[in-house]
């Protein structure tokens, strides 16, 4: 394990909001390079089936604009494989998706779904990307990723976000364990674990210092929190805060 936390930034929002008024601003492409500015180390974007954050365009037009490895979010269908495997980003990660949903509610039930899930991650995997699962911190999840042959999970983080909110450390301290036995367990079966949704300036310390985790993957408050002091401004400091919890992790 790497003292290093890696910092993947979900660019979707930018999206959003160039989707919401039409037009080409703001445009997700110099949300990409202000992100490597920063001190980013990948772009993550999700291709939603309804196309409300990234659409088809701008696939090629973010992975041109950018050095840095992109991480395609998709659903487990048909379509998604398609464009996948055409697209061949560096990295693909298989969440659940409803048409209905404001943001992602949780982890994609791999244990329920493997015969749907199999045969994507084998086709994704012979295009050459390296497949995730965004999965809960879940033993039976973790156990049926690696029988799938996932490389990388990503623990959802969401309920950790939620109970924070609700009553800071002490209340999330339960979930925060779970997270950090997930995240060991992944480790023991060779799988890299990777954590994200609802990480905020506040709460990202504890999870930052879970030495197992490789890298978080952030993205609705760094565009939210761009608001008020910009991106990049957002970005490093999310980065410093990362490596302060980090490092204080490793060095004790």
């Amino acid at each position: 394990m790497s003292g290093y936390l890696r910092l993947g930034v979900n660019i979707d929002h930018v999206a959003t909001i160039r989707n919401a008024r039409g037009g080409p601003h703001p445009d997700p492409v110099r949300a990409a390079h202000i992100a490597e500015a920063a001190g980013a180390d990948g772009i993550t974007i999700h291709l939603r089936e309804d196309r409300r954050h990234i659409r088809d365009g701008d696939l090629d037009a973010v992975r041109n604009a950018t050095r840095l490895p992109i991480n395609l979010e998709m659903a487990v269908t048909e379509e998604m494989q398609a464009i996948a495997t055409v697209f061949r980003p560096y990295a693909v990660c298989l969440v659940p998706e409803r048409r209905e949903e404001r943001t992602t509610e949780g982890g994609l039930n791999v244990a329920g779904m493997h015969n749907r899930v199999a045969p994507i991650v084998t086709a994704l995997r012979a295009a050459g990307s390296r497949v995730s699962l965004f999965i809960e911190p879940d033993p039976v999840q973790i156990a049926v990723a690696e029988v799938l042959g996932a490389p990388v999970v990503e623990l959802h983080t969401g309920r950790y976000a939620e109970l924070w909110l609700e009553g800071g450390a002490e209340a999330a301290g339960p979930e925060l364990e779970r997270l950090k036995f997930a995240a060991a367990d992944a480790r023991r079966r060779g799988i890299e674990p990777h954590a994200g949704h609802g990480l905020t300036f506040d709460n990202v310390g504890p999870v930052a210092a879970i030495t197992e985790l490789a890298e978080l993957n952030i993205g609705h408050f760094l565009i939210g929190e761009a608001i008020f002091i910009g991106l990049d401004a957002a970005i490093g400091e999310m980065r410093r805060r990362m490596d302060i919890a980090r490092g204080a992790a490793v060095a004790g």
